[in-house]
């Protein structure tokens, strides 16, 4: 049952739609104000999503496949870029420019830049039938990662580093993320459980059994890393909240396992496990029983978000942390294949099948007592009686009283406060906005152009011209070259503005061919005028008609 959330702040309807070829997967920087977009061909796109202008396209020669995934870095400098056909490629946001790239055994599901280093080269990938593994870009080194704890005591899954790593039997995809400060690894598998793992020493340092012992599809940390959402093969969305510090979580988690006396192997595991996370929700659709896509948090945490992973529809289901459904958006009839929530902002952009990114945003109304607080909306006329002494120069309630304000303390204007977007590290410059790069137009739109042009100088008007001795000059003008002189990458109708600046020069076309007529007539009656009426010169009249 869906509760009314009292104008709860997240979105409602679509406000536009983004579209460059077909687009697969979309992700926001830390502040929200790019997203990056994966398309179809292997290229990708970032938005200026303030403006919504293309501000930046990165393509790569060597890769023709769809994209699976793209992540950001803490700061924005990097782009990870995962391919299906296999490949990690790594870029530089800023010049566009291709840093690394290697190519895995299995195609990447998903994978993510460490959010602890500040230009990290070290990434989590989730193959398609392989363990998840940390790729070092700078060395070229790949490291499974444990997704099973062997049943016997205190033997835990060796580890295994190669230039490339094999891959293993078939099995269910396993999902993995980071968490917050990228020390450690969470990893969901197809038995129901969720491993802590130490990814620079490949132990597993905790399990936590998921309730039903469904395989897990998906695991995401919260922004503020204090949940962590799991999305299960038995259409259930969980949310746990994180029992770890903050900081020195490593040691943390040591200090846990050495309070546990009397248990080893996973008992243990288990055990330090519950201390870790705990079960704070569980969210699902009872009556379609439908499974979910691409489930995530909001910026502030404080909605769940999931979209329907059944064909042919588009609707996104919000929940507040309570566990209360509090709005389904319903979107065109075109499947949902990924979606975001804006760090700032209640925005969503979801992804559809036919490669549409649309935009979901709350439906403000009008409001002008936001704008003057003593503003008061009627609903008739009413009759006004002034105060007395409304318009004198001091009216007596307009004179301040005194206050408790100690005028003579010092205020603090040295201090900075801290940004939220920022987590550590201030001395690293962030990388918010790209400059926009002006797309032009399609060859069809210059195919458009040329038609308009051919059709004016065809137009009675400029026949008239051409008898006076006026020529077209067919030489491209700065509108042609603005319209389109190079090859484009979205397609727009010629403006209102460019029809009307065509028109305006086939009316001057046109009246100029009607004033040299008209003047050519009244030079032709002033001669004739001149020679009937001149005494010396005899002239015949019939000559001129």
């Amino acid at each position: 049952m869906c509760v009314d959330p009292l104008q709860g702040d997240f979105p409602e309807v679509i406000e536009e739609y983004l579209e460059h070829g077909v687009i697969k997967c979309v992700a926001f920087n830390h502040r929200g104000s790019l997203l990056a977009a994966g398309c179809a061909d292997g290229s990708c796109v970032i938005w200026d999503f303030e403006t919504r202008g293309i501000a930046k396209e990165l393509r790569d020669t060597d890769c023709a496949a769809a994209i699976t995934s793209v992540s950001w870095s803490k700061y924005g400098h990097r782009l990870l870029v995962s391919a299906a056909d296999k490949s990690l490629t790594l870029w530089d946001v800023s010049t566009g420019e291709k840093i690394a790239r290697t190519t895995l055994q299995q195609t990447p599901l998903h994978a993510r830049l460490n959010p602890g280093l500040t230009s990290p080269s070290l990434c989590l990938a989730c193959p398609l039938s392989s363990a998840p593994m940390i790729v070092d870009f700078e060395i070229g080194c790949t490291t499974l990662l444990p997704v099973s704890v062997p049943e016997m005591p205190d033997v835990l899954a060796p580890q295994q580093r190669s230039k490339c790593a094999e891959s293993g039997p078939p099995f269910s995809p396993a999902a993995a993320c980071f968490n917050k400060c990228g020390d450690l690894v969470y990893v969901g598998n197809a038995k129901g459980e969720i491993l802590i793992v130490d990814y620079k020493s490949v132990r597993v340092l905790a399990l936590v059994p998921v309730s039903g012992g469904s395989a897990v599809k998906n695991i995401v940390f919260s922004r503020n890393g204090q949940y962590l959402l799991t999305n299960s093969h038995d259409r259930t969305i969980r949310i746990y909240e994180n029992l770890l510090p903050a900081k020195n979580v490593l040691s943390s988690l040591e200090g846990l396992g050495k309070d546990v006396d009397g248990v080893d192997g996973v008992e243990k595991l288990k055990d330090v496990g519950s201390k870790c996370l705990t079960l704070f929700r569980e969210f699902q659709d009872l009556v379609t029983k439908m499974h979910w896509k691409a489930p995530c948090f909001s910026g502030d945490g404080e909605w769940v978000v999931g979209g329907s992973a059944c064909k042919g529809e588009h609707k996104i289901y919000i929940w507040d942390r309570a566990g209360h459904l509090v709005k389904i958006l319903e979107g065109p009839k075109e499947a949902l294949i990924d979606l975001a929530w804006h760090p700032v902002h209640p925005v969503i952009v979801s992804v559809s099948l036919t490669g549409l990114v649309y935009i979901w945003a709350k439906d403000y109304t009008e409001n002008w007592s936001a704008f003057a607080p003593d503003f008061k909306e009627l609903e008739e006329n009413e009759e006004y009686v002034e105060r007395e002494d409304e318009f004198d120069l001091m009216p007596e309630t307009g004179k301040v009283k005194a206050s408790g304000v100690n005028e003579d303390e010092e205020v603090d204007i040295e201090t900075v406060e801290k940004d939220a977007f920022s987590d550590s590290d201030m001395s690293v410059e962030e990388l918010r906005y790209l400059p926009a790069e002006p797309i032009p137009d399609t060859n069809e739109e210059q195919d458009e152009v040329k038609l308009i042009e051919a059709r004016i100088s065809e137009s009675p008007a400029s026949e008239e011209a051409g008898q006076n001795g006026h020529v077209a000059d067919h030489t491209p003008s700065p509108l042609g070259e603005e319209m389109g002189e190079t090859r484009g990458k979205r397609k727009r109708k010629p403006s209102e503005k460019a029809m009307e600046l065509q028109a305006e020069k086939a009316k001057s076309s046109k009246a100029s061919g009607r004033t040299v007529r008209e003047k050519s007539r009244a030079v032709g009656d002033q001669e004739i005028d001149d020679s009937v009426n001149g005494d010396d010169d005899e002239v015949d009249v019939d000559a001129y008609f």
